[in-house]
């Protein structure tokens, strides 16, 4: 199971509060697609995942927009 967040003109910390209620409604081993454009977010993504138990499976950038792939741990 698979979800998609868009983020994209949002600036910290609201792509991660809204990644964190999308990755709840997920089963643990599901992934979230995030797509954001904060230029903090790779760091917020990577600081989310360790603190809620969950993997930062990639992150990737091109033309300033961020793609992250998280998978639910807990």
């Amino acid at each position: 199971m698979s979800g998609h967040l868009d983020a994209q003109g949002l600036k910290c910390p609201l792509p991660v509060l809204r990644a964190r209620k999308a990755i709840k409604a997920l089963e643990i081993g599901g992934e979230l697609i995030v797509r954001a454009t904060d230029p903090a977010a790779p760091k917020d993504f990577t600081a989310f995942c360790e603190q809620a138990g969950h993997k930062l499976v990639s992150n990737t950038e091109s033309d300033g927009v961020f793609t992250f792939v998280l998978r639910r741990g807990r």
